[in-house]
């Protein structure tokens, strides 16, 4: 009878206990989704978006939560309005942008840099910008962000283009934001720091440095199938592989970028560069227009100033425009990044490039179905590091059923990651032998 007792007085503590600990859980978990949903709402929130208008004056329209700072202007090459803002939680509806009125073919919108934003209007030929404002909220409609555009010649937009006064296109990486009722430029001052107590220098990483370079972000989706975009896909697939490869010891992995953000192809390149990397990978999915057949498979491209096919010609074309479409001009390269290249100096990094490509193309076959032309070469900007063995990898069609249902798989993702994984091991071993243990 005691131990029943004992027993029973035991087992109530235990569900005490229990009920205790979720009762805990219940308001932790809760505080950490509030948290959460606090760092979000901190941003502003654009509910929607519209245009106004006519094939001579044409309105675009964004609807806020808030009043904000911005800048407007044009560019050229395409023709296009660039409109940078503090960064912003886009909630359009879905499809918002692909189709235009007016002076507008069409916009899209997106992170373009932490803390920053942009929407880029692409133009149906030259236009200005005659009026930028803010209305407040009013009458119950919320604050409004409101460009006014006007046709204009090729001359007049010619001396109306560019950044604002003051603040140069090399810059735009980290814009001024522009008060729509001030001619004044915010300005943050630096906080005061103690200087820090030197610190001994960390001995250098032996290990060789891997780039991975999921292709678009931000403003620039990429290629689009149904709901689901390019640059979520690569973003993901670039992800799992730093994981596999940082989970070896062996390498140390560098990503052109860890989330929604667009970074200039020439920045990519720079990466690379700077990190003096052992090897660049780049990651894209690819599509064919709507007409134009069905293609499916991987493909591996590498660098050459005159393409296999027209289709490496016309995915280079479209790739090396990824710059326009983030409303940013790179026709200013470095000389280095853009004719090195052709010297007969750099045959050795094209000839590690391919050896790349054939070793990736090996295991990627063993694992994926592959394009019936599966390496390829074409004038990517991407891969115009003229000291890095650079590839791009195509992972398959978004056009095509078959490729974007396993673009979508985890099982396919994590098998295509082995693979790449084994490849680079192998043609990285005598970096490897060299290097020694990991840190």
């Amino acid at each position: 009878m005691a131990s029943r007792a004992i027993h029973k007085v035991l087992l109530g503590c235990v569900v005490l206990c229990t009920a205790a600990l979720a009762l805990f859980d219940a308001p932790l978990s809760r505080a950490q989704d509030r948290a959460q949903d606090q760092a979000t709402s901190s941003y502003p929130v654009a509910s929607d978006a519209r245009l106004a208008g006519d094939t001579k004056q044409t309105r675009f329209v964004l609807d806020l939560d808030r009043a904000i700072q911005f800048r407007a202007f044009t560019l050229s090459d395409p023709y296009r309005v660039v409109v940078d803002l503090p960064q912003v939680n886009f909630r359009l509806a879905a499809g918002a942008g692909t189709t235009g009125r007016g002076l507008v073919r069409a916009f899209r919108y997106g992170l373009v840099m932490p803390g920053g934003s942009r929407i880029v209007i692409d133009l149906a030929g030259p236009a200005k910008v005659t009026n930028s404002y803010l209305l407040d909220s009013a009458n119950g409609q919320p604050p409004r962000l409101v460009v006014e555009l006007e046709q204009v010649d090729r001359a007049t937009f010619a001396q109306t283009q560019g950044v604002p006064p003051g603040t140069p296109l090399g810059t735009e990486s980290r814009p001024e934001f522009k008060s729509a009722t001030s001619d004044q430029h915010t300005a943050i001052s630096a906080p005061e720091t103690v200087p820090a107590l030197p610190q001994p220098a960390a001995p250098p990483d032996p290990r060789p440095v891997i780039v991975i370079d999921p292709g678009h972000g931000g403003v620039d989706n990429g290629t689009q199938s149904g709901s689901e975009v390019e640059k979520n896909v690569v973003l993901a697939f670039g992800l799992a592989l730093r994981d596999r490869l940082e989970k070896s010891g062996k390498y140390h992995v560098v990503m052109t970028r860890i989330d929604d953000t667009f970074i200039a192809l020439g920045d990519r390149v720079r990466v690379a560069r700077n990190q003096s990397a052992a090897l660049f990978v780049s990651i894209h999915a690819d599509a064919l227009p709507k007409g134009e057949g069905d293609a499916q498979g991987a493909t591996i491209y590498t660098l050459s100033d005159h393409a296999t096919d027209a289709l490496a010609e016309r995915l280079a074309e479209l790739e090396n425009h990824a710059d326009a479409i983030g409303g940013v001009n790179l026709t200013d390269e470095p000389t280095d990044v853009a004719d090195i290249l052709i010297d007969l100096a750099q045959r050795e990094t094209r000839t590690f490039s391919n050896r790349f490509a054939r070793l990736l193309m090996g295991e990627m076959k063993t694992t994926a179905r592959m394009h019936k032309h599966p390496l390829k070469s074409a004038g990517f900007k991407v891969l115009k590091a003229p000291d890095v063995p650079s590839v791009l990898v195509e992972l398959g069609y978004v056009s095509n059923k078959g490729d974007m249902e396993n673009l979508l798989s985890e099982g396919w993702r994590t098998r295509i990651v082995g693979s790449m994984a084994r490849a680079i091991d192998v043609f990285l071993a005598k970096r490897l032998a060299t290097a020694g243990p990991a840190n």
